[in-house]
């Protein structure tokens, strides 16, 4: 088995020294967030130092993080697109035999339905025709189509069985016409939009709070 075939990922971060140190020093500062009192201008310096302590490990073990799930991610995504461009020639060979089947199906259910059609109508018309001659005659030709069957909606063989099934779909028509309660508001262009300082939205309000940006040396 060659490198290629195989492939080294780090696992156990729990067991990993310099996470359990980020670990315990996460402790303490929880620890210290939980008793902090902030009761004066001088309290708000201890406490901005340990929000930059805070800072600087939650970047630490992100990027620890990032070193144990990256390479899985990226091995993964190697997998999926291998087996994506593997899988295209069943997929097709699926999707154009479904395609076959329906369309022999369609054409054939078309067929037996226009044939009726005629019928009736040939009917309808040697009847007005004899209703409009007094003496009952009837001159149009009445002979009947040959009705072909419906193409079966189930077929059976010693390897399985295909079965033709309704599915529900939907597209929209009319978007006005649509209940509100169906309609999403698109939150991230909105987010967007807001972020880059639109002046405002019908029917959103837009408003500020604040927030702490830290920034660490």
């Amino acid at each position: 088995m060659s490198d290629q075939d195989t492939a080294i990922v780090k696992v156990n971060p729990q067991l990993d020294i310099e996470v359990q140190n980020f670990y315990e020093e996460a402790l303490k500062l929880q620890s210290y967030a939980s008793q902090r009192v902030i009761a004066t201008t001088e309290d708000l310096k201890p406490a901005t130092d340990d929000l930059s302590i805070i800072a600087k490990v939650k970047k630490a073990l992100e990027t620890k993080r990032k070193d144990y799930v990256q390479p899985i991610q990226e091995h993964i995504k190697a997998i999926n697109d291998t087996f994506k461009t593997l899988s295209q020639p069943i997929e097709e060979a699926d999707r154009i035999t479904r395609k076959k089947i329906l369309e022999y199906q369609q054409e054939q259910d078309r067929k037996h339905r226009e044939a009726e059609e005629i019928n009736r109508a040939k009917y309808d018309l040697a009847q007005r025709e004899a209703a409009l001659n007094d003496t009952g005659e009837i001159t149009v030709d009445t002979t009947q189509l040959e009705v072909i069957p419906e193409a079966p909606k189930r077929i059976y063989t010693d390897m399985g069985m295909v079965g033709q099934r309704m599915i529900r779909k939907w597209e929209v028509v009319d978007f006005s016409q649509v209940p509100d309660e169906y309609k999403m508001i698109d939150a991230g262009k909105v987010t967007k939009l807001v972020k880059a300082g639109i002046g405002g939205i019908a029917g959103i309000r837009i408003y500020e709070e604040p927030t702490l940006a830290v920034n660490t040396k």
